[in-house]
């Protein structure tokens, strides 16, 4: 038995393995994802074989319920609440994690065997990382859904009072590695450890959330690898390495994407950040943007013969991505190149545009990374630009004072005409003015994402 439980184990981990490696595309995404869960299956199935389960009632009870709600939150949440799902379930694994490895504490307390060493220090960091990643992940999902402010939160003292925090949860853990006895110390840690991950994630931005939910999607790994070797199971050691892994490697190319580094987004951002109307600093602006209506827009692709399309936040809040679709569909129909600019940090979540666009039947070879279309936009007619605003701002190439200067953008402001679709002229994330609004080849297109498109769409037509 135990050589077909490995056996099964190399075929679930290698099933993982090739799924995450599918993920990298989204061609090939909802293969990896099919791939990856019957990874998971496989490594269940066996795994309650091996334990030697002396009644199924409670796990066949938790399964129904758990496939019932997955089902549920499947069909019924729209793409454009694809963020605060993963950012939730970040927090469902962290906080299970969390209460296997409190669960086994309990079981080993009360039990002949004795702790080891190695035992007590993993349940310690499981319960650490699983806690702080269920709170943390809720905290991102607050700010992703509006019930939590989506601006940087900072009170007095705020990172020597965490680091304090950290640094007491660690002294407790020593304390309970030499007295594992101590179950109130555990329950302290589990308690400090919540109020912690609240406090880590409530200073970072709404728009840091890229980096967030690829972070937590981190600890939420390293959870579970840690309740594996807390359960002595190799299979959850292994799944939980590669997404812990996974999730890091995601986190350090969204910071790469801003030209930040992890410590700058995670110690709270730009001091401005989520700032609405006029820029934070209360300078004037660097000119008069010029608009445009939907039927002079409309007149003005019906001249083109190349178009690139940026997608941005303000097309997710407005639910605009199918409106999106029938303008690149009108546009080919006239034998315009349409093809879409996504930036890696765009969004809510790590590819929450690509999500989105692939949702509303935008074919994927259309989705081009920022690597891969920059040098495009000198050569491109027009360019629209929904709801996208500190990842187009040149001042990122030229202003050494601005916050976001070195951060990689795409080249729009190139384009022969551009054209941003916002609702007003204000500020993005970084809390300043986006100089391209008054650039001589822009032009600003005001309104609603989804009703905008739609109006263009029609105006088009009607050419």
């Amino acid at each position: 038995m135990e050589i077909v439980l490995y056996l099964v184990y190399l075929i679930a981990s290698v099933c993982f393995i090739f799924g995450i490696k599918k993920l990298s595309s989204p061609k090939t995404a909802r293969r990896g994802n099919q791939l990856a869960a019957l990874g998971m299956l496989l490594a269940i199935v066996v795994t309650l074989f091996d334990q030697k389960i002396l009644t199924f009632e409670y796990i066949i009870l938790g399964m129904v319920v758990g496939a019932a709600i997955g089902v549920i939150m499947a069909t019924k949440v729209q793409m454009t609440g694809m963020p605060q799902m993963v950012g939730l379930l970040n927090g469902f694994g962290g906080g299970a994690s969390a209460l296997v490895a409190f669960a086994e504490y309990d079981r080993i307390l009360h039990s002949i065997d004795g702790f080891e060493i190695s035992t007590t220090i993993t349940i310690v960091l499981s319960v650490l990382i699983g806690s702080v990643t269920f709170t943390g992940s809720l905290i991102a999902f607050g700010k992703l859904q509006g019930i939590v402010t989506g601006k940087v939160v900072k009170y007095p003292l705020q990172h020597p009072f965490n680091a304090l925090l950290l640094l007491a949860v660690l002294a407790a853990g020593v304390f309970v590695v030499i007295n594992p006895s101590e179950i109130n110390i555990v329950i302290a840690i589990v308690a400090v450890s919540l109020v912690l991950g609240v406090l880590l994630v409530l200073p970072i931005g709404g728009a840091d959330m890229p980096v967030a939910i690829s972070l937590l999607n981190s600890y939420s790994g390293l959870a579970a690898s840690m309740t594996g070797f807390v359960l002595q199971n190799n299979m959850l050691i292994i799944a939980g390495a590669l997404v812990g892994a996974s999730g890091i490697i995601l986190t350090i190319i969204m910071c790469k994407g801003m030209n930040r580094s992890l410590m700058n987004v995670v110690l709270g951002g730009w001091a401005s950040a989520g700032a609405e109307g006029p820029a934070a600093n209360g300078k004037e602006q660097k000119g008069t943007a010029k608009s445009v209506d939907a039927e002079e827009l409309a007149m003005l692709l019906e001249g083109a013969s190349s178009c690139i399309i940026v997608p941005g936040y303000g097309m997710a809040v407005g639910q605009a991505q199918h409106a999106v679709r029938d303008l690149m569909n009108v546009l080919e129909k006239k034998g315009i190149n349409v093809r879409f600019a996504v930036h890696p940090v765009a969004g809510r979540m790590p590819g929450h545009m690509n999500v989105l666009l692939a949702e509303a039947q935008v074919p994927y070879d259309k989705l081009l990374a920022m690597e891969d279309i920059n040098d495009d936009f000198p050569n491109t007619d027009v360019v629209i630009v929904i709801g996208a605003n500190d990842v187009v701002n040149p001042a990122a190439r030229s202003d050494q004072s601005s916050p976001i200067y070195g951060m990689p953008i795409l080249n729009v402001d190139y384009a022969k005409t551009v054209v941003i679709n916002k609702r007003s002229l204000n500020v993005g994330y970084a809390g300043i003015d986006n100089e391209l609004f008054f650039y001589p080849n822009a032009l600003m297109y005001f309104g609603d994402s989804k009703e905008a498109m739609s109006k263009l769409v029609s105006e088009l037509k009607e050419l």
